[in-house]
């Protein structure tokens, strides 16, 4: 006959095996994944650590097969989210710059910062946001999520769950409309794809690229309330496998994982936008100085 301490005991082992194949899986899939290119990591700063502090550049670009349906597949990709990551042992802070902010791109005349990444791809992009940021913020990573392999990665955590106070509808993505009515909802993987990519909100016509942010900023929590969810342990190789699939990045697997695992312990924190202070040529916006800074001081922690 089992005794309760002796049944704990190899649930414990059962448990900590579980997460052993999780992390054996997820080396696996991060050594098979797409690397960034090597002009890409060219461009990065090195001398840095995950346990110490990095800076990480977060983009998610419109970039996608071009098997799909949806209309701006044929031409170049530009960034559809452009995010800066502090991350450190036990730390994460983060930054988000509206990608319709009005920034100087080397070699090029000045205009909206996303244009970088159609124009020179990730080495630009991160030049660019070094020097719109400036105060000598230097990025040392670079993360690039695939829009391809992004809803099977949240269909593999079992979906995400977000709550809306407004209704969101947008026009079709890949021919079908979208369309959420306020209050709570949960979203598969292509639902949530197309929710973080809402421009323009037909149920508030007058949002800007602020509120498309929030949105993406509600989809990344909700990703890492998930994976601390104990719902998704039984999931976890699953996710393990699909996680590193989405991304093309410099970081090898410990590198990576470290991430996750920065993000997922110390992530809970808010992310900062950094706010335009007025209206710029065409539909662009201008960030003064100042508040550009200010933004990196609190980034850095300085």
């Amino acid at each position: 006959r089992l005794r309760p301490g002796r049944v704990v005991g190899w649930l414990a082992l059962l448990a900590l095996a579980w997460i052993g194949v999780s992390v054996a899986v997820f080396f696996v899939s991060a050594q098979l994944a797409e690397r960034a290119s090597p002009e890409a990591e060219e461009t990065l700063s090195g001398g840095s650590s995950l346990v110490t502090g990095s800076t990480i550049l977060v983009l998610g670009s419109d970039r996608r097969s071009r098997a799909t349906s949806e209309p701006g597949a044929e031409g170049p990709a530009r960034a559809d989210s452009i995010l800066l990551v502090r991350a450190s042992f036990g730390s994460v802070r983060r930054l988000s710059i509206l990608r319709d902010s009005y920034a100087d791109i080397p070699g090029h005349a000045p205009q909206k910062i996303n244009a970088a990444y159609a124009l020179g791809g990730t080495p630009l992009m991160v030049r660019t946001v070094e020097g719109f940021l400036g105060n000598e913020l230097r990025v040392n990573h670079v993360v690039e999520i695939s829009f391809d392999d992004f809803p099977a990665f949240i269909d593999s955590l079992g979906g995400i769950d977000v709550t809306l106070e407004r209704c969101v509808s947008s026009d079709p993505f890949g021919g079908r409309r979208f369309r959420l009515r306020a209050g709570d909802h949960h979203l598969n993987g292509r639902q949530a794809l197309a929710f973080a990519r809402v421009r323009k909100n037909r149920c508030s016509p007058n949002e800007d690229d602020r509120a498309r942010a929030r949105r993406q900023q509600l989809v990344l929590s909700s990703i890492r309330s998930r994976l601390l969810s104990p719902f998704t342990f039984a999931r976890l190789p699953l996710a393990s496998w699909q996680a590193p699939r989405t991304l093309r990045t410099d970081l090898g697997g410990a590198g990576l994982l470290a991430l996750f695992a920065d993000v997922v312990t110390g992530g809970a924190g808010s992310t900062s936008v950094l706010r335009p202070s007025g209206a710029g040529p065409g539909t662009s916006l201008i960030v003064s100085e100042g508040d550009k800074q200010r933004a990196v001081e609190a980034l850095l922690g300085s």
